[in-house]
């Protein structure tokens, strides 16, 4: 779920009907990743984020082949320092679709959906770290906030929610990277460049698990072998969407949008899994929620003084 186109000027103008389509759509399929990766068992993580690489990759060369898209990729390819950026951005999304694979696959979608409902605020928080931004009273109160909310569902987990963590600081680390490069490399471009440099690590993954407890690739039935293969395309295609949105709205829209996927994964994980929640994991829950309200006000507010001071005055 990725954040590295940023809206070009057509989005400052007001709400693209379209754009919020394609948002909406993107978030939606992100959101319903657990019901994919529930439904490629008994694959296990490994193997599956292995598949996703290079199906991911396949895909990607497959739009580049239909566009002509050459060009871009190329571009790229030659160039040092986007290369590098990108090369660090691959390893931080497969630590992330790593991890996020392995939560859903072990009953853990409640606890990976924190990781996204807190991504925002460590977005926040790393501005503050890496980058020396200075946060606003309300984003400070935030991410104060979401850190009381961690040492509470820390006690109520008996540890500390290291899978949450780990989602959150991988993604929003990936995000950091990738905004270093957003002007300049495409979302295709960018995702077959990533995918390219992990595929050493895919294919030694797969050997591993192939000879420690066997690939299910191909053995366990055409419609599962499919579903792996589709993985390429589950990978792409909200990325692509969300690149158009980002292009058409506003960036306060696109921000306020990303909050449907962890919304459908919390749900799919407490009423349809039906994993435990005890009152102590519904006390963390909702500091996070509080501290994301906090959060979404103080952005609204900074967004529509923005506007306001791009305004024309009135001549006199």
């Amino acid at each position: 779920m990725p954040a590295t186109d940023r809206p070009g000027p057509a989005a400052q103008a007001g709400i693209s009907r379209p754009g919020l389509v394609f948002g909406v759509l993107a978030y939606m399929i992100w959101g319903f990743l657990p019901v994919y990766f529930i439904a490629v068992e008994p694959t296990g993580a490994f193997e599956l984020v292995a598949m996703r690489v290079l199906f991911s990759l396949v895909f990607c060369v497959l739009i580049i082949l239909v566009t002509r898209a050459w060009r871009p990729l190329a571009i790229v390819v030659r160039s040092p320092r986007p290369l590098g950026i990108l090369a660090i951005a691959a390893g931080l999304i497969y630590l992330n679709w790593l991890t996020y694979a392995w939560a859903v696959l072990n009953g853990h979608v409640i606890e990976s959906a924190l990781g996204y409902f807190i991504n925002p605020i460590v977005t926040v928080f790393l501005g503050v770290v890496v980058l020396r931004e200075r946060l606003r009273p309300a984003q400070w109160a935030a991410v104060a906030i979401s850190g009381v909310a961690v040492v509470v569902l820390a006690i109520n987990y008996g540890a500390v929610p290291w899978i949450s963590l780990v989602l959150a600081f991988t993604f929003a680390s990936y995000g950091l990277t990738k905004s270093k490069v957003g002007g300049r490399v495409d979302a295709v471009s960018g995702l077959t460049v990533e995918t390219a440099l992990l595929v050493p690590i895919a294919v030694i993954q797969l050997i591993i698990v192939g000879s420690i407890s066997g690939l299910t690739f191909g053995q366990i039935s055409l419609g599962h072998s499919l579903l792996l293969m589709a993985s390429g395309i589950i990978t792409a295609v909200p990325l692509l969407l969300f690149a158009a949105a980002a292009r058409r709205l506003p960036l306060v829209y696109v921000g306020l949008l990303q909050y449907l996927a962890p919304v459908l994964q919390f749900a799919f994980g407490a009423f349809i899994l039906m994993e435990p929640m005890p009152p102590g994991r519904w006390v963390g829950f909702a500091i996070v929620w509080l501290a994301l309200i906090v959060l979404t006000v103080d952005m609204l507010a900074s967004s529509r003084g923005l506007r306001r001071s791009r305004m024309p005055v009135a001549p006199a």
